[in-house]
């Protein structure tokens, strides 16, 4: 019997102290929610009232509910399918074309000064000259095709990943080099045991940027001279004074955006547990 009522007792002071604990989670968890997204969550509730009660015009700023509306009209009939897809492929083409091109000259240049010392001036002289300034040139060379709009993405986004996959190389610790060579590491291994690890977070740094600024003069090219597109579709329900459907297009490139960034972060922190995790 004594047993029994010491086992009952102890049950029941279990579960007494589980449910203050899931209590305190659950406050911490809101206060980490409110703390990073009440200041948006209270923005898009005065957006709502503010447009509802008339304190703005709902023709130039329309009401959420009424953007949400068209932007499931256009998912649902397909317009908007399309013009995501084409506005995916052209700014992959080019985000892959940069990453694929600026990490490895990145890598090089960052191991040997002279090559830097080389390419650097024409490197800052190309990346402070606007992709936007150049477009009108690329449609002289390339056309008013796909080409174009392709090769001013992939020039704009090149510069953020190749001058953080530099930095990334220089900022190397040379300790570790030298450390690494003493135990009788070959050139290859210091690269790949050395080097590139501690290259990798600033890397991702110029990815993420990288991959921000493609959305960016996706936006441009698809203003000019294109039929699809989320760019393409901003401009044309302004011209039509479609409104709603114009905000549909913003946001569907805003969430773009977040999805990219979000699938960079995730990536960087399983690549990099050593680091401090990136939010």
């Amino acid at each position: 019997m004594t047993y029994q009522h010491l086992d009952s007792t102890t049950v029941q002071v279990s579960g007494e102290s589980a449910e203050p604990g899931l209590t305190r989670r659950g406050a911490a968890f809101a206060r980490e929610a409110l703390s990073r997204y009440g200041l948006l969550a209270g923005f898009l509730i005065l957006w709502q009232v503010a447009s509802r009660s008339g304190w703005v015009s709902p023709s130039v700023l329309p009401p959420l509910d009424t953007i949400a509306s068209a932007l499931w009209n256009g998912i649902a009939s397909g317009a908007l399918v399309d013009d995501i897809a084409i506005s995916l492929q052209r700014s992959g083409i080019a985000f892959a074309a940069a990453v694929v091109l600026g990490i490895p000259l990145g890598l090089f240049m960052g191991q040997i000064a002279a090559v830097e010392r080389a390419l650097d001036p024409i490197l800052q002289l190309f990346r402070q000259t606007s992709a936007l300034a150049l477009y009108p040139v690329f449609i002289l060379l390339l056309g008013l095709g796909e080409t174009s709009k392709i090769f001013v993405i992939f020039w704009a986004t090149l510069f953020p990943v190749l001058l953080a996959t530099i930095g990334g190389v220089k900022e190397v610790d040379r300790k570790l080099i030298e450390m690494a060579r003493t135990y009788g590491a070959t050139p290859l291994a210091v690269f790949r045991r050395v080097i590139l690890p501690a290259s990798v977070p600033s890397i991702f740094v110029g990815l993420r940027l990288s991959a921000t600024t493609a959305l960016l003069l996706l936006i441009a090219a698809e203003m000019i001279g294109a039929n699809k597109g989320l760019g393409f579709q901003v401009m044309n329900a302004q011209y039509n004074f479609q409104i709603p459907l114009m905000f549909a297009s913003i946001f569907l490139l805003a969430g773009l955006g977040l999805v990219a960034n979000f699938i960079l972060v995730a990536l960087q922190n399983r690549l990099c547990r050593w680091a401090a995790p990136v939010r």
